[in-house]
């Protein structure tokens, strides 16, 4: 991961999922229905009412757990760029799943898979190549729900996250029982299922729109691009195109003004000592390949 063009579509694979004749989904929507009960129960509130408490607590889960989906899933699981202890990587995939994003060694799976095939035609989630909603939310029930353990095998050698990935809704599942055993079903509705909704849409705006709209710094050889917008909403995930092009930073926003939550909390676990060797792009590799110079030269 140290070379930002070391992962490219060599000997590509059948591609995910499972399709016609004609290239189109064959989606398997009977497995959709807990993704659409969580939006709809969002509603239930109509009839509980709504409290401030449920609220706030529904705006600190989205921030909390949007970090175990960044710091956890993506920029530990999937990319390794820092490093951290065996009891601190439990606690990382316990929060990243209490998202219910599915297990950690499902989640760093498809994302390997989807940088080693970035738009290119054996992509798992493409706007480009599959369109906008299969990129969002549609891959999701294209038959995509196996773990690819030969992409994650350096994942697998611990039990305790085999385990994990085997009984990934217990950790959604016990934080919304909690917050109903706290707030009653207001809290349920709001402070769960509609946080959890918008986290889940939060998540998928890197999958989708950072790959259509933003701004090009570096060359790279997909559509991945940068986004302020983005990088708010994701606690630092929409210098995509800055992620793209070298995935082993631990950081994704390079200049002062590209903010990245997600690092700065990391970089204050490491002061405390609960992580360590955050990597850090090389000057030589942050200051060339970039659009405009190619442009000009």
């Amino acid at each position: 991961m140290d070379d930002p063009q070391t992962q490219r579509n060599v000997d590509p694979p059948p591609r995910p999922g499972s399709w016609s004749a004609q290239g189109r989904p064959q989606y398997e929507f009977a497995g959709a229905w807990p993704f659409v009960l969580v939006h709809l129960l969002a509603f239930g509130a109509v009839f509980t009412g709504v409290t401030v408490t449920d609220v706030v607590v529904g705006v600190a889960l989205y921030w909390i757990r949007m970090f175990g989906v960044t710091g956890a899933y993506h920029r530990y699981f999937s990319h390794r760029s820092y490093k951290t202890s065996r009891w601190f990587q439990f606690v990382l995939a316990w929060l990243a799943m209490s998202s219910s994003q599915k297990g950690v060694l499902w989640w760093a799976a498809h994302h390997r898979h989807h940088h080693k095939y970035s738009d290119k035609i054996n992509d798992v989630h493409s706007p480009a190549r599959h369109g906008l909603f299969y990129a969002h939310v549609g891959w999701l029930f294209n038959n995509t729900e196996e773990t690819d353990y030969s992409r994650v095998r350096d994942l697998a050698r611990y039990p305790e996250l085999v385990l994990l990935n085997k009984y990934w809704v217990v950790p959604p599942a016990l934080l919304g029982f909690a917050v109903w055993w706290w707030l009653g079903w207001s809290g349920l509705f709001i402070g769960f299922m509609a946080s959890t909704a918008v986290l889940w849409h939060g998540t998928f705006t890197i999958n989708s729109f950072t790959h259509l709209w933003g701004k090009r710094v570096y060359d790279t050889d997909d559509d991945s691009r940068n986004s302020m917008l983005f990088a708010l909403i994701t606690m630092g995930e929409g210098w995509h195109n800055n992620h793209h092009y070298y995935q082993a930073s631990t950081a994704q926003g390079w200049h002062w003004w590209q903010i990245d939550m997600t690092y700065y909390v990391l970089k204050m676990l490491s002061w405390v000592g609960l992580v360590w060797d955050l990597r850090a792009v090389p000057p030589h590799v942050k200051n060339n390949n970039k659009v405009s110079e190619l442009a000009t030269s």
